[in-house]
């Protein structure tokens, strides 16, 4: 099915290998989201240093590379406005038979686009081998789980992540130029009654309604403040229950991302549905 847009009152057909950001901010923070590459000119990224949640940036000119990096994945390509370096790229990879699209109105669209959040690009880590490098305590229960999805959903999709005993975090560090995370001291952790999770959310500038109702149930289960919300309690069983599953951290945080997908589609499209049986019954 082709999206439809209005400009002027008249009705328009959206190409068939263009996306709207408004169908693309719904992909972004689930399994199903694409590769998201931005191919903006460096002056104009320069003016405008923002990226959009979990996307990366790519120059025009490195088509092999990118290829190589799409593999088969689907990708949506953004450049400044959405024309000729977006829609030459995507034609070039829909030619070779790879699934893509671009970004109609490109990263000016998307900011312009109510309600859309963007990442600044200086709160991103430095880049190890390619992808961001964090370490933090073995054995996750709730925020080292959820820190790690929001990474992987919504700023870094490739994304790693290094489980060591508590008392090696700073020297792993130090050693591999990781960026710890939920540890004492640092500054990706706890501040005042805020999880590791709130200061992300706060730093890479995501709030939007359902990451900050997520936020507050992971905070009331990380904090044992379950009066804060009353799913805090069933995250703190499962997560606790998944700790006991896994001996492994990293099978345990494959685990947990499918618990965080959940809750994050809870959050934004199923906060207040119950549930009874027999359905329809008098109260």
């Amino acid at each position: 099915m082709f999206a439809c847009f209005q400009i002027k009152g008249c009705m328009l057909m959206a190409a068939p290998n263009e996306i709207t950001p408004a169908q693309l901010n719904r992909l972004i923070g689930t399994p199903q989201a694409p590769v998201i590459v931005d191919v903006s000119l460096d002056e104009d990224f320069a003016v405008d240093p923002f990226l959009i949640p979990g996307s990366f940036r790519h120059a025009h000119t490195d088509m092999a590379g990118l290829v190589a990096r799409l593999g088969n994945r689907a990708c949506v390509v953004a450049c400044q406005r959405g024309k000729k370096l977006s829609q030459g790229m995507v034609a070039l990879l829909r030619n070779d038979g790879h699934r893509a699209e671009y970004l109609s109105g490109g990263m000016q669209g998307w900011r312009d686009f109510p309600g859309m959040v963007r990442v600044p690009a200086k709160s991103l880590p430095a880049l190890i081998d390619g992808a961001t490098l964090w370490v933090t305590r073995h054995r996750p229960k709730i925020d080292r789980i959820a820190c790690p999805w929001l990474i992987r959903r919504f700023v870094d999709p490739n994304a790693r992540f290094l489980f060591v005993s508590p008392g090696e975090v700073q020297g792993v560090a130090e050693r591999y130029d990781a960026t710890p995370f939920d540890v004492e001291e640092t500054f990706w952790s706890h501040r005042g009654d805020q999880c590791t999770f709130d200061t992300m959310l706060d730093t890479f500038e995501l709030h939007t309604p359902a990451l900050d109702q997520l936020a507050t149930v992971i905070r009331a289960a990380d904090t044992n403040r379950h009066a804060l919300a009353p799913e805090a309690a069933g995250l703190l069983a499962l997560s606790v229950g998944l700790s006991r599953q896994y001996r492994d951290d990293h099978a345990q945080l494959d685990a947990g991302m499918a618990l965080y997908d959940a809750l994050y589609r809870w959050a934004r499209d199923g906060k207040g549905e119950g549930h009874d049986w027999p359905t329809g019954r008098a109260q």
